[in-house]
């Protein structure tokens, strides 16, 4: 008698991700089928209580906070990833001993890549994350690439490299979040990407500030305005902007303070609605200006927070005209939780001791395991 034939049970892995919009946290729970794209099973978006975010919002902007404060704000932060992960698998009908890993990217409150003492710090402690899940974390993603002398950052080309590449058509990723990034997929040349700038960091402070809402939904309010062309050269003069690759930047550079003082040197009363139809131009050329150098044409696929909105991508599309502009969905990838599936994904890949690092991403001297192992 013929038996039937074993199916061999997926492991599930969850990558848990906090960006530098300070929204809250993003959950995806994957499975990595051999040889075969990643498999997004369920996701989760838990918005941080006002409470939180506010406190996460004092320590990146550098206000005056005592080291007890940090340490508490490490264990909340911690306790606010297992409320996600614990919705995320009841509402997947999974349970946690089913879960091999959880990659957990923690909140980047502040990253400095330059200098000689560089460093990246990401508050949520894994130890309490595992403790209160019951699964294996993998944290603490960035600085052993830096301590070989990269940027810690960005990390998301090496999972878009493995996703999205396609042999024969030029491809960019846009990951709008906080701050943007791209990664260039050109057909037989290696992986390159870097962080562009601000994006949603001064749209969404900008839209909080005069209308009283936590973003320009579709970019609908910054439509209705009229490129600055001073206020907008006058962003653009920033020396990051010219700085060639590897770079990386965050909050701690393009914060709303960064915006402030341009405003003021600009020296006139400009309309809200028109700053912010400049700051939409911002991201646009500061994407759109590599994309273009990069090839003649081919598909500019997007994620995070950029991919909703509408205004942005049209932008995008009549600015570089060669090019399909398109939330990465299209390409079968959910834009809303490609990185948190990222995270997932160094996390598995972490486990198995592949090296996911990417040093013409970051420039750092080799590629390596990224993170540390967290037992439960």
């Amino acid at each position: 008698m013929k038996q039937a034939a074993t199916q061999t049970v997926l492991p599930y892995v969850i990558g848990v991700m906090s960006g530098t919009s300070l929204d809250g946290v993003d959950a995806a729970l994957v499975q990595f089928p051999p040889a075969a794209p990643p498999r997004l099973v369920h996701a989760h978006h838990q918005p941080y209580p006002q409470t939180l975010r506010q406190a996460v919002l004092a320590v990146c902007q550098g206000q005056a906070v005592t080291l007890a404060a940090v340490g508490a704000l490490d264990v909340q932060l911690a306790r606010a990833y297992a409320g996600a992960v614990q919705a995320l698998l009841q509402q997947a009908g999974v349970q946690a001993g089913q879960v091999q890993v959880l990659g957990a990217h923690g909140q980047t409150v502040h990253h400095q890549p330059g200098g000689a003492e560089r460093f990246s710090m990401q508050l949520g402690d894994p130890n309490t994350l595992a403790v209160a899940t019951g699964i294996t974390v993998v944290a603490d993603f960035r600085r052993r690439d830096m301590a070989l002398g990269g940027q810690g950052a960005p990390l998301a080309p090496g999972f878009h490299d493995q996703v999205l590449r396609h042999a024969d058509r030029a491809r960019v990723v846009l990951n709008g979040g906080g701050i943007a990034n791209v990664s260039l997929l050109l057909p037989g040349q290696p992986c390159r990407g870097w962080d562009t700038g601000p994006a949603n960091i001064l749209l969404d402070a900008w839209a909080q500030q005069h209308l009283g809402q936590p973003f320009d939904a579709d970019g609908a309010w910054a439509a209705s305005g009229q490129v600055q062309a001073a206020l907008l050269q006058a962003l653009l003069a920033d020396p990051y902007f010219a700085q060639q690759p590897p770079k990386s930047t965050g909050r701690e550079r393009f914060g709303a303070g960064w915006l402030q003082q341009r405003l003021a040197d600009h020296g006139q009363s400009l309309a809200p609605a028109d700053v912010q139809r400049t700051l939409l131009e911002l991201s646009v050329e500061t994407v759109a200006q590599p994309v273009a150098a990069a090839a003649a044409g081919g598909d500019l696929m997007v994620c995070g927070g950029a991919a909703r909105n509408g205004y942005l991508l049209q932008r995008l599309a009549q600015r570089l005209p060669g090019w399909q502009v398109a939330p990465t969905d299209a390409w079968g990838v959910p834009a809303q939780w490609m990185e948190a599936m990222a995270f997932a994904y160094f996390a598995h890949c972490t486990l198995a001791g592949v090296a996911a690092s990417v040093p013409t991403v970051t420039g750092a001297s080799r590629a390596c395991v990224l993170g540390g192992v967290y037992c439960a």
